[in-house]
This record gives structure tokens, sequence and C-alpha cells, in this order.
């Protein structure tokens, strides 16, 4: 995953812990979904793209809120032979940790500096937990691209600031950061 010119498709998750302002998907953080697609449907329509895709990203929401997310990546990796990706902020560490084996690359969001999270994600404690996952995903060795959305409305210099001293004391060797994208996202006071 992550390699200039592979193509993958993307499973979308239902469901967020969190309530990032900015989320461009928030349709998806609700844990019921208006249109969704039954398992079953998308293993027949990766399975029909095989010899075509060489891998499968799972994203959402949040994909580690979803109990079957480590059978859907065997299935995925060992009947139809992908190469798995993952979009993940880290709520749950344990069910990260139960997934790190299965997976080729992460993307994993960090959100802000991780004693300052709730105001970003909506949720106490959510900074510990983000840490913890992170931390999991630093030992694991699996490849990872670690990027945070910054709008300026959330993120200032100073907090960027903070937020790149708690990501130099756990160790991470790359961090991006992205530009705020206004689709999708429903807080008026950031559009």
């Amino acid at each position: 995953m992550a390699r200039l010119g592979e193509l993958v498709a993307t499973v979308f998750c239902q469901g967020c812990p969190w309530s990032c302002g900015y989320c461009h998907n928030p349709h998806l953080i609700p844990p019921r979904g208006e249109s969704e697609i039954a398992w079953p449907v998308v293993l027949s329509f990766l399975d029909s793209h095989r010899g075509l895709l060489d891998g499968v990203v799972f994203s959402g929401g949040e994909p580690t809120l979803q109990a079957a997310l480590p059978d859907a990546m065997r299935a995925v990796r060992r009947e139809l032979g992908f190469r798995i990706g993952l979009h993940t902020a880290g709520p749950y560490p344990t069910r990260l940790s139960a997934v790190l084996p299965l997976v080729d690359w992460i993307g994993f969001d960090v959100k802000a500096a991780f004693d300052d999270y709730a105001r970003i994600t909506g949720v106490i404690g959510s900074g510990i937990k983000a840490k913890a996952s992170l931390v999991r995903l630093l030992e694991s060795g699996v490849a990872c691209d670690i990027r945070t959305t910054v709008h300026d409305a959330l993120l200032d210099r100073s907090d960027l600031a903070r937020l790149a001293s708690d990501l130099v004391a756990l160790g991470v060797p790359a961090h991006r950061l992205q530009p705020f994208r206004a689709a999708g996202c429903t807080t008026a006071s950031l559009l």
C-alpha cells in the first residue's frame, strides 16, 4: 500500500466514536447508515476485481470499531490475495493491535497534541487512546503515513508545535500536515 501506481478499492466502514468538526465523512459517524452494503456483496465485488486491484483499504468512519474487521481482513488477504491498508485514528488500541499483523500499511490520523484531543474529537480521554494506538503502531514496524488535518480555526502554530513535540517524544519518523477539505464537512463555523 502507499506505493505509487497501486490500484486499491476502499471499503468504508460505518461508525466512529469521535465527532471531529472537520470530518469529511460525517454520514459515517452513526453506528448504522442509510445505505449499507452487505459484506458478501463487498467480497463478491472484490473477487470480481482480482487481477485488477493491488489491495483493499479499510477506512471509515473508524474501521476498528467493527468487531468483524480482523475476519474481513483475513478473508480479503487469504481468500482473495489482496494487500491490506487501514485508515484509523486509533480510538481502540487493543483492536488495532489485533489487526496489525494483517495489514501492510496504515494511514494514522493524529488529531492534535494528545492532551488536547477532546477539543477536536469531542470525547474526553481520546488522546490517551490515540497515543496508545500510535505507540503500538510504531512498535509493530508496519509501514505508515502519520498525518494531521489542519484547519486554522482548530490548530494554530502553537498547537502544531505541541503536537510536533509529542510526536518527536514518541520517535515518529515522519509526520505530514494535510489541509482541511471543505467537501463533506457539515460544521458551518469551519466552512
